[in-house]
């Protein structure tokens, strides 16, 4: 029998690689996932109550990180940044500050691996997760997702939207505090690791399920205990 190569790609790749994909495969209707779908209502209600219980119960963590950050570097603790959200619309997400605080003095760059501009405090906040707790206001303010591709910033987007084919497919709904690239993929800031991340999101939007969201939200906690940032 048979298998369309983007068939193929989803079933044991968990990915499609915009390079091995044609045109037609991005013209189909579940790429296009409608906000009032069942799924998507039970999606939202679920987690902005679970933002809500999360927030309250890392507070006192969220405390205990705001002191150390001020011990380390000073004021300020929190980071506010712009990000693109659901169809483009700009959002401002809110972080606790892992990176010097004159970190951007040369311009808008991509976070790398190891960079030296990361605190000792910031770097192991990143490693478990808890520099992007406090987006969970944007979860429950209902600008983000829990489970989504991640929101990245408009100068990247920018660049990233020349060099990729349908990039903007990821912002057919709401960007998430974590994904299936985010748990697939190793930490990468490069136009191929972007790409890569991409084929993540694509599968991510064309197997949307509520049952998805609940596997990348157990794979998210693994690699939060294993500190794999």
């Amino acid at each position: 029998n048979s298998i369309l190569l983007s068939d193929w790609l989803g079933i044991y790749l968990k990915k499609y690689p915009i390079d091995l994909l044609n045109d037609v495969f991005f013209l189909n209707n579940s790429l296009y996932i409608s906000s009032s779908s069942m799924q998507m209502r039970i999606k939202d209600v679920f987690e902005r109550l679970i933002a809500i219980l999360l927030l309250i119960f890392f507070l006192p963590l969220i405390f205990i990180a705001i002191v150390f950050i001020f011990l380390e570097d000073g004021l300020p603790i929190f980071y506010k940044q712009n990000r693109n959200g659901k169809f483009n619309k700009l959002i401002q997400i809110i972080k606790l500050r892992t990176m010097k605080s004159n970190a951007e003095k040369d311009g808008v760059q991509w976070s790398k691996k190891n960079d030296p501009r990361i605190t000792k405090v910031g770097n192991f906040l990143r490693k478990i997760r808890l520099d992007e707790l406090p987006q969970l206001i944007s979860v429950i303010k209902g600008e983000m997702s829990l489970i989504g591709p991640r929101p990245e910033r408009p100068e990247i987007d920018l660049f990233l939207s020349k060099d990729i084919k349908n990039y903007n497919l990821r912002y057919n709904l709401k960007p998430g505090l974590s994904g299936w690239a985010q748990v697939n993929y190793p930490y990468g800031a490069s136009l191929e690791d972007a790409k890569n991340k991409f084929s993540y999101d694509l599968y991510y939007i064309k197997n949307f399920s509520n049952l998805l969201d609940i596997r990348i939200l157990f794979m998210t906690i693994k690699l939060v205990f294993n500190a794999k940032g």
